[in-house]
């Protein structure tokens, strides 16, 4: 993939948010790929930050109100070839549901020992190191 063909596409925003213990996941209605489950994420939109649009999709995917803490870091996604950032957020308030059944079609709280179920094809290394950090073994 061209750095012009990714310049045109815009970049997906992922929020990494441990709470309690556990890493919240969302199963996508449409899988891409092997994607189905993942880390609540979407595009980013034109004026708008990577670490703004990770709380946004948050929100709007989860009901969950989260702020950055911050930028984890940034890679062209294996499995999609899409641009992808990925930022630590914290939960600020509210109760994680599906808020978006069009996308979602379920989340869960996964603990570090059940997070390769979900995603069997491995995590980003800088996710998987600060998940190794901030999650219970």
């Amino acid at each position: 993939m061209t750095q012009q063909h990714l310049e045109k596409q815009p970049g997906v925003a992922a929020a990494v948010i441990v709470h309690g213990g556990r890493v919240l996941l969302v199963r996508r209605r449409v899988s891409e790929g092997q994607l189905s489950w993942q880390f609540p994420a979407g595009k980013v939109e034109p004026g708008e930050g990577r670490e703004e649009a990770a709380v946004r999709e948050t929100q709007e995917e989860t009901g969950l109100t989260v702020a950055a803490v911050k930028l984890l870091g940034e890679r062209i996604h294996p499995q999609t070839g899409r641009l992808m950032s990925y930022t630590v957020c914290e939960v600020v308030g509210g109760t994680a549901h599906v808020a978006d059944t069009e996308e979602v079609a379920e989340l869960a709280w996964g603990t570090h020992g059940e997070i390769p179920q979900y995603v069997p094809y491995g995590v980003f290394e800088p996710v998987r190191d600060y998940l190794d950090t901030a999650l219970p073994a």
